[in-house]
């Protein structure tokens, strides 16, 4: 079965797939000569700073939301296990009540 990514996976890949694309731009760029290599090079520079820039804002928001989603999976997991433990509950006697029904 197929897993599915979550949303931060297909961020990093789209990420990943970014910073190829800028190492691609980066090496095409170093065989260009003239005046198009020093405006090629600035527009290098810059791409640079933008990979950094998105690679920190990335991770910055991944732990922000790592860290509520901790803090609120500890607030409800002991709320959630006991709705668990009625459900099952609730379970057992709606088949006790058929068997009822049904003579057994």
């Amino acid at each position: 079965m197929e897993q599915r990514k979550t949303g931060f996976e297909e961020v990093e890949t789209l990420l990943k797939d970014i910073c190829t694309k800028i190492e691609e731009l980066i090496e095409k760029g170093t065989e260009v000569g003239g005046e198009a290599k020093e405006e090629i090079e600035k527009k290098i520079s810059e791409l640079r700073e933008k990979k950094t820039t998105l690679e920190a804002e990335f991770e910055k928001g991944k732990e922000k939301l790592e860290k509520l989603y901790q803090e609120k999976k500890t607030e409800y997991e002991p709320q959630i296990n006991e709705s668990s433990e009625h459900f099952k509950e609730g379970i057992k006697h709606i088949l006790e009540g058929i068997k009822t029904l049904l003579g057994k």
